[in-house]
């Protein structure tokens, strides 16, 4: 994949007869039904309304971390970020949402302040490639790196550490104050968003899953883009900033790399762009590179890992992870580097090999293993995303009641500011938790195999060569439910 967003260059993709089109999906036009909604959206003001409540309540999350207690579950960065921000986001943002934290995220605010002087209002200009004035050295991005490896790379990096991150306040610290800095050198010497489209881990994450999600950006008709001839959407204009994902919404076809700005509503000079709601994990159907199937695998096996140490009766994981705790240099060495090796090597390679039976039972000779490869790896997105959402059913339900004592002492310092300080750890409905997985779970196998079957259509005309493709496939994703079915359930 030559890059990692939709640009006037379009990235190499696998053959047109592997990409479904979205012509027999219904979707409804939101702002075709509520034209007030673009109204808003096309304000100055809109994206910086939602980031600075976010913004605040994030610079209070490193007080809390810096100068609170060092416990983790009576201190608000722990609580907030990893139990509550992170259900809200894995089971409600992407989903329902696709990239919106992106609209509201406070990481980039400073680098963005940075590259524009300005916060609210939009400056004109010439800046290389666009029609706006942006300050600081604005190199390119290598194209080397013009990918996600980077952050796939980093989430794998961070998730090995996780023991760490959602127990200690002032590593949670030391992350988001690095990533802030990074973000904003990042924005002194690269174009536009290099950060968040190359190395936030979890932008990353968040490109991924919002193939699935209900929710779209994209242009009314997309012919009236192609004959437009300023581009503004990706240029900037005098009512917009150039689009800081560098997407242009012409060829815009996934949701993977746009940051939902909206700074391409504001500036289309032909009012062609429309947000619309579509069917759950019924888009998309499309794997543009192998950083992009190397990060769903990434992402199955940590929702895997992390299962196996948090949930399952295996205690020596768990120890071998909390190296805080246990200092056992040894067990968590064995920890790390099995995880990665499964990670990086043993699933793709099992994947792999699933790839190379589904060629040899169906006879395919039209289709070369490696558009097989990337065509039939959107199996393993809908099923990450599911299991995801499996895995963080029990943090909220079991761990949630920490958020009700912790707003009312959010340093612990023993203060009560809502009287709720001394509220007990009461799970909620705990029997009902392996329940909700196995609900969950199953409702993921569903739409990887819907997903899978869609693809396979536009690939194999003959149902019988289809059918047959899709046999080994098909057994690794029942494996994989029933793997995490064994550590839910047990």
């Amino acid at each position: 994949m030559a890059t990692a967003q939709t640009t006037i260059k379009p990235d190499p993709q696998p053959p047109a007869q592997s990409q479904p089109t979205e012509e027999h999906i219904w979707r409804f036009d939101i702002f075709g039904r509520w034209p007030w909604l673009k109204r808003l959206v096309r304000l100055r003001s809109f994206q910086f309304a939602l980031i600075l409540p976010n913004l605040a309540l994030f610079y209070f999350f490193l007080i809390t971390g810096l100068f609170g207690t060092p416990v983790g579950n009576r201190n608000m960065i722990i609580v907030f970020v990893w139990i509550l921000w992170w259900v809200v986001l894995i089971a409600g943002l992407v989903p329902l949402g696709s990239r919106v934290w992106c609209t509201m995220c406070p990481l980039p605010f400073v680098g963005d302040w940075l590259q524009r002087r300005k916060v609210v209002g939009v400056r004109s200009g010439k800046s290389p490639g666009t029609e706006n004035r942006f300050f600081g050295m604005q190199k390119r991005w290598p194209k080397s790196l013009s990918n996600i490896w980077l952050q796939t790379f980093g989430f794998l990096f961070l998730a090995t550490f996780s023991a760490l991150l959602v127990t200690r306040p002032i590593v949670s610290v030391v992350l988001f104050a690095a990533m802030i800095v990074i973000a904003a050198v990042m924005g002194v010497v690269y174009r536009l968003r290099t950060f968040c489209n190359y190395v936030c881990p979890i932008s990353g994450f968040l490109s991924l899953y919002a193939m699935t999600s209900t929710l779209e950006l994209r242009s009314s008709d997309k012919d009236e883009c192609l004959k437009c001839k300023t581009k503004s959407c990706i240029r900037g204009s005098d009512k917009g900033w150039a689009c800081p994902w560098n997407v242009y919404m012409g060829k815009l076809d996934r949701n993977n790399y746009c940051g939902l700005c909206f700074e391409c509503v504001k500036s289309c000079p032909n009012d062609n762009i429309s947000l619309y709601v579509r069917p759950f994990a019924t888009s998309d159907y499309m794997i543009k590179g192998f950083d992009e199937v190397w990060k769903a695998s990434i992402m199955l096996v940590l929702a895997f890992s992390y299962s196996v140490v948090l949930l399952s009766p295996w205690g020596r994981f768990k120890d071998w992870a909390n190296i805080s705790e246990t200092h056992n240099w040894g067990g968590f060495g064995t920890y790390a580097l099995g995880q990665m090796l499964l990670a990086l090597v043993v699933f793709p390679g099992v994947y792999y090999l699933s790839i190379l039976a589904s060629r040899w039972y169906a006879r395919i000779t039209s289709v070369s293993v490696r558009e097989l490869f990337l065509a039939y790896s959107y199996m393993l997105v809908p099923m990450g995303l599911l299991a995801w959402i499996a895995f963080s059913i029990p943090l909220i339900m079991v761990n949630g009641s920490y958020i009700i004592s912790v707003i009312s002492d959010p340093l612990g310092w023993g203060m009560d500011l809502f009287g709720t300080a001394d509220f007990p750890w009461t799970p909620f409905k705990p029997h009902w938790v392996p329940f909700l997985q196995v609900v969950v779970l199953l409702i993921g196998l569903y739409y990887s195999l819907r997903g899978l079957n869609r693809v396979a259509m536009k690939m194999f005309p003959d149902a019988a060569q289809r059918n047959r493709s899709l046999v080994p496939p098909v057994v690794l994703l029942a494996v994989i439910t029933l793997v995490f079915l064994k550590l839910f359930i047990g």
